[in-house]
């Protein structure tokens, strides 16, 4: 199959990472990939593709004075051109301003697209009065309009009305991570299975951990105030937030205030995620708002007993209604404290948890049952031959 594919960056970020593993997935397997950067900038690529991957920076294909004077024009007819060339079987895109250039770019030309909602709709800024009305215009003409989660579907379909053909494939995890687990002194060793599997000590300390963009959506300082509730009541936890952003200084400030610097850490951004989040004892998510925390379900695959708030959209669908995570109500301070304590006070809980965790979300997850799903997709959508030949 040809499939080409459309996303606004390669730039570090969740949709990028999620891009980089399908096309790499589908190339390794005999495909014929092409990887289409949309962003006029261009950039970097920061994830690394199979080799078999083409990487085609739409930039490269737009002239300087098209990118200057006209860029929607010029980039709508970079992409029509590259259609052409590459004669795809089917168009997958990412992210709704691409999606909807992609739809414009494309319409009339017989190949069936695939747009892909990377955030929950109802709750994202990203899309102006504009793009929420070319975004209802054009959406109609997708073969299929994904999202990543249940949640996700209804906001849409309540922004969307006419949109019939809406469909849920969430995220794959990781190439790599269903391989492995934590055991070992480095904090990750491959593995079979990881029923027989406990957590890795640093030293003899307890570590609750949290990692993402230190933003106000990711609402670290409700994590930070129902640590500082517990934490005299079990001196050997601390808490470790892991990332970067600038609520830094407002957050370090709260943390001074607890008196608990010492067992409250910032450590800031880490190039090894996997390895620290398997050294947690247990993982908190405390979002307002997540269009699809992979970090979440990361955490949860390595094994780590985890407690979220259930916040749209992902959390209770990963989760299973809180049967593989303590699920507590957004908002709920009292119950966070009381979903943290139930964690911190019992090991085997921890481990037990932890342990049906990783097994759940790698079943559900896991990047061969994903691809599994974008077949079925593609079987009832792509036309098995082309009449001519040509587009």
């Amino acid at each position: 199959m040809k499939i080409l594919f459309f996303v606004s960056s390669m730039h570090a970020g969740g949709a990028e990472r999620v891009a980089a593993t399908l096309a790499s997935a589908w190339a390794k397997r005999g495909d014929t990939v092409t990887l289409a950067p949309t962003y006029t900038g261009k950039g970097d690529c920061f994830y690394p593709l199979d080799p078999a991957v083409r990487l085609e920076w739409l930039a490269d294909r737009m002239s300087a004075a098209g990118r200057k004077a006209w860029p929607p024009l010029s980039k709508l007819h970079a992409m029509r051109k590259l259609v052409r060339e590459t004669q795809p079987d089917v168009i997958v895109s990412f992210l709704t301003n691409v999606n909807v250039m992609v739809l414009l770019a494309t319409r009339g030309m017989g190949v069936p697209v695939v747009v892909c909602e990377r955030t929950n709709p109802a709750f994202s800024s990203s899309a102006g009065k504009l793009l929420q009305f070319l975004r209802r215009k054009t959406y109609p003409w997708a073969a299929k309009v994904l999202m990543q989660s249940q949640d996700g579907v209804q906001a849409l379909r309540r922004m969307v009305p006419n949109v019939d053909r809406l469909d849920v494939i969430p995220n794959p995890l990781p190439p790599g991570i269903d391989e492995l687990t934590v055991g070992a002194p480095s904090g990750l060793i491959a593995a079979e299975s990881v029923v027989d599997v406990e957590p890795v000590r640093r030293n003899d300390r307890k570590q609750l951990m949290a990692m993402g963009r230190l933003v106000p959506f990711k609402r670290f300082d409700a994590l930070i105030q129902a640590f500082g509730a517990l934490a005299a009541d079990y001196p050997e936890w601390d808490l470790t937030i892991w990332g970067e952003g600038p609520l830094r200084s407002e957050l370090e400030q709260q943390v001074h205030g607890t008196g608990l610097t010492a067992r409250i850490l910032l450590p800031g951004r880490t190039s090894q995620p996997w390895h620290e989040l398997a050294k947690a004892d247990i993982f908190a998510l405390t979002s307002r708002v997540e269009g699809f925390p992979n970090v979440l379900l990361e955490a949860m695959a390595l094994g780590c007993a985890c407690v979220t708030v259930d916040c749209p959209s992902g959390p209770r669908e990963m989760s299973q209604n809180g049967k593989d995570a303590i699920l507590v109500p957004l908002e709920d301070h009292d119950a966070l404290v009381s979903g943290l304590a139930q964690l911190m006070d019992d090991g085997a809980l921890r481990s037990t948890l932890g342990r049906h965790a990783a097994v759940s979300v790698r079943e559900r997850y896991g990047l061969r049952q994903i691809l599994a799903q974008w077949d079925t997709l593609f079987a009832s959508i792509v036309v098995p031959a082309k009449q001519d030949g040509q587009i």
